[in-house]
């Protein structure tokens, strides 16, 4: 059988900038063999297959699969898989600003999709409280995971909303922009840690700061990832609740893909009242840059 697919980038306004996405909109009649392979095949980090939804007052069930395995959740396939389905006309758009709910292996996400330009723009909403257990990585570990020196490791801590990661925070641009990933020690001290995933960041915790991001996720099969959602996510909930205020909606800017020539912008919020924190938002465009169809063999 044939099946129709696109490829958008996302978190960009400009064609080959972004992350890359593959999205098949209509994905019935695939197994979940088949969903894992194709996801293989592009070697994107991540490949989404639309379903349709299992409770009738949702947009579509989307599973999510990085080229090693299926995650329950992922940012840049939530908002590319949104605007897609939008600006291609797979689901019923009334006005140009809408919100629908994705079903999700997390459960169901609410996106919002803003259209009229030549890249729509998505946000999701998070209300799961972050996992974060009480043991830390130890910073020699991650100095030595990420070939830097001990003294530029700022912080770092685990934490998790369905997919988990560990922060990295590192003292300037230059240490982000140097760090590499040595594989053997990776396994060695993250291969079985609580988060395999290494989130690096610098920048300042305080609201409407720019952030700088790099992300390594061996254990998908993604080396590098150019722009990280569901990261990102985590990252503004764990910042604002680091903040004094008790309540508040607090934003920042997140530039990643930078090193590996895909420029990304990502746009979070965090709200707190009464001292915690009570949701996040993640957003960001979407250009749509190709699509076309892939045949799977019958009972593949």
């Amino acid at each position: 059988m044939s099946y129709r697919f696109v490829i958008a980038d996302v978190f960009t306004e400009t064609a080959f900038g972004g992350n890359q996405l593959a999205v098949f909109p209509d994905a019935r009649g695939l197994s979940e063999r088949a969903m894992q392979a194709l996801a293989r095949e592009f070697n994107f980090a991540e490949t989404t297959f639309v379903l349709p939804p299992e409770d009738a007052r949702h947009a579509r069930r989307v599973r999510i699969f990085a080229p090693k395995k299926e995650l329950p959740f992922a940012g840049h396939p939530t908002i590319g898989t949104t605007a897609v389905l939008a600006q291609l006309g797979f689901v019923t758009i009334p006005d140009r600003t809408t919100t629908f709910v994705l079903e999700e292996g997390i459960g169901p996400v609410a996106v919002e999709v803003l259209l009229g330009g030549a890249a729509p723009f998505a946000r999701f909403r998070l209300e799961q409280e972050i996992e974060s257990p009480s043991h830390r990585p130890e910073r020699r570990a991650a100095a030595v995971a990420l070939g830097l020196p001990e003294n530029v490791i700022e912080d770092a801590w685990f934490a998790a909303i369905g997919v988990p990661f560990a922060f990295i925070r590192l003292a300037d641009k230059a240490a982000v922009d140097r760090a590499f990933l040595d594989r053997a020690a990776w396994s060695e001290h993250f291969a079985h840690a609580w988060a395999s995933n290494m989130y690096l960041f610098t920048g300042s915790i305080e609201p409407e700061s720019h952030l700088y991001v790099r992300m390594f996720a061996p254990a998908a099969g993604v080396d590098e990832d150019a722009a990280t959602g569901s990261g990102a996510a985590i990252l503004a909930g764990c910042l604002a609740a680091r903040l004094s205020e008790r309540d508040g909606i607090f934003a920042w800017r997140i530039e990643q893909g930078t090193s590996m020539g895909r420029p990304s912008a990502i746009e979070i919020q965090a709200e707190k009242r009464a001292g915690r924190v009570v949701a996040v938002w993640v957003g960001g465009h979407t250009v749509v840059v190709g699509e076309g169809s892939m045949s799977v063999a019958a009972g593949y």
